[in-house]
């Protein structure tokens, strides 16, 4: 039996504003309207997904025309999803860095090695007995992979966060683990920007997550999606990000605490999954707090990837003048 030509499924726009569905081989990007219709978009595929694939792996093994060079391209997010879904504190040593963090802002005087090996202890046991932690984001916070991050106010603590994201493939409510997987039609990148200042309410114990994680442009996604079966193992797949060039992120998925059929399965028991929707399965170490709080500024560049999904490339810029009163406002 012949090898499957690795290919990716997208969205991607022309210098000239038109916008279609691609299939990704090579780094060459080809029309997949030409040949399935035009009206064929990432979503309608995915909601069809078990006819779908074995069409683009065909196509894949023959792509016909020379397509587009992917450089040339701007990658769109690659399916505009109905639901946003996120796991928090799902990689063990960032669990131990945020509670070094946390417990050293408190003022705990304890030596860095002692938290982190309780915080390891103690994750470890909730695993045995817990369900994952999952929360809600907004669509509307979702661009592209070369598109700019607006760093909006208020807060100035903008961090980062790249991350594993599974696409879903089927309609799923109460889905076993065992049978999790096969609800999954592919992996892409995801990098969940967040702002830690505005994270907590001084004197309201909840945690904020749409002023923190919310703001338009801070869910890059993309460029593409590979599908589950060119994937063997999520866990051998390595997380790498740099910002202006040092590297930040660099870490195994291996090191995951609730893996995707865990966080498949636990997320159909609370929500109906659909078709095209993104379940972020949480971040590794090297954040912000890591590296001396350095956090985003206006003309930095986040460059990210993960192993054979692709590359992103945004630009840090400031929000627009003219919205300026608005954070001038709340931060009153």
């Amino acid at each position: 039996m012949s090898t499957l030509i690795p290919f990716g499924l997208g969205t991607f726009a022309t210098a000239d504003g038109v916008t279609f569905a691609g299939l990704v081989v090579h780094e060459k990007v080809h029309d997949l309207g030409s040949v399935l219709g035009a009206q064929t978009t990432t979503l309608s595929l995915l909601e069809q997904w078990d006819a779908a694939l074995p069409k683009l792996r065909e196509l894949a093994q023959a792509p016909g025309d020379d397509g587009t060079p992917l450089a040339e391209l701007r990658p769109l997010p690659p399916v505009q999803p109905r639901q946003l879904l996120c796991a928090g504190a799902n990689y063990f040593q960032h669990v131990r860095e945020i509670a070094v963090s946390f417990r050293k802002n408190s003022g705990d005087e304890r030596p860095d090695e002692e938290i982190r090996a309780e915080a390891e202890e103690t994750t470890r046991r909730r695993h045995e007995v817990e369900d994952p932690f999952v929360f809600a984001g907004l669509t509307s916070a979702i661009c592209g992979a070369r598109d700019d991050i607006i760093l909006w106010g208020p807060g100035e603590q903008h961090d980062w966060e790249l991350e594993l994201a599974v696409v879903i493939g089927r309609y799923a409510r109460d889905v076993r683990r065992e049978e999790a997987i096969e609800y999954v039609a592919g992996y892409t990148i995801g990098n969940d920007i967040s702002t830690r200042d505005v994270m907590y309410r001084p004197g309201f114990p909840m945690t904020d997550f749409l002023m923190t994680k919310s703001r338009p442009t801070f869910f890059p996604t993309g460029p593409y999606i590979v599908p589950r079966k060119l994937v063997p193992d999520p866990r051998a797949l390595r997380i790498r990000l740099a910002v202006n060039g040092e590297v930040m992120q660099d870490e195994s998925v291996d090191d995951i605490i609730y893996g995707v059929e865990d966080l498949v399965s636990y997320a159909s028991t609370v929500a109906q999954l659909l078709p095209g929707d993104l379940l972020l399965t949480g971040s590794p170490a090297g954040n912000a707090g890591r590296h001396g709080n350095r956090w985003l500024r206006p003309g930095d560049v986040i460059e990210g990837e993960i192993t054979g999904l692709g590359r992103q490339r945004n630009l840090c810029v400031a929000p627009p003048a003219e919205v300026g009163w608005r954070r001038a406002t709340l931060l009153a």
